[in-house]
């Protein structure tokens, strides 16, 4: 299905035509692949050097956009979503991996505390009716990528657990 709404870095933005959405009863997980040149310019706009912009280029960013549609909690635990390609397992550049980049590269703290915020927090409790959104960041393999999220649910995490799963998700290339 396609999504008529566009986020980049939790801002609403353009339709997409490249956007994945699953709409279920309980939640809502929609995915928006990004072009290279799209996050560089988010990024050089926000007065980030070269330096940043030529690593972060190279790299699969996934806006994504989660709504909790139930009458309970959700809970996003990014270390439960599995990443995959026909080769097997995929890992998925987390905070720690920023931050030790970030620090070899001596980027100013202002620019790493931006960075931060563009992405989809790591863990976070959704209440019934919330939105959330940011951005996940792949390695650019150059094939698609199956792309399974779960979601405890409950007050207490012991509900019955809610699983989204994308099938050959593509990373946006620059026309």
């Amino acid at each position: 299905r396609k999504l008529g709404l566009m986020l980049l870095a939790c801002v609403a933005a353009p339709a997409a035509a490249d956007d994945i959405v699953q709409d279920f009863d309980q939640i809502t997980v929609a995915l928006s692949p990004r072009t290279p040149q799209q996050m560089s310019a988010f990024y050089e706009a926000r007065g980030f050097g070269p330096e940043m912009i030529d690593v972060l280029g190279k790299e699969c960013f996934i806006t994504v956009l989660i709504r909790n549609k139930s009458d309970d909690i959700l809970w996003l635990d990014l270390s439960r979503w599995t990443f995959s390609t026909a080769d097997g397992a995929v890992v998925r550049r987390d905070r720690t991996h920023w931050r030790e980049r970030w620090a070899a590269m001596q980027i100013p703290p202002a620019h790493q505390s931006t960075f931060r915020w563009t992405l989809l927090p790591e863990q976070l409790d959704f209440r019934p009716g919330e939105q959330e959104g940011g951005n996940i960041i792949l390695p650019r393999l150059g094939k698609p990528v199956d792309i399974t999220a779960r979601f405890d649910a409950g007050r207490d995490r012991s509900g019955k657990p809610v699983t989204v799963e994308f099938r050959q998700v593509e990373c946006a290339e620059d026309p």
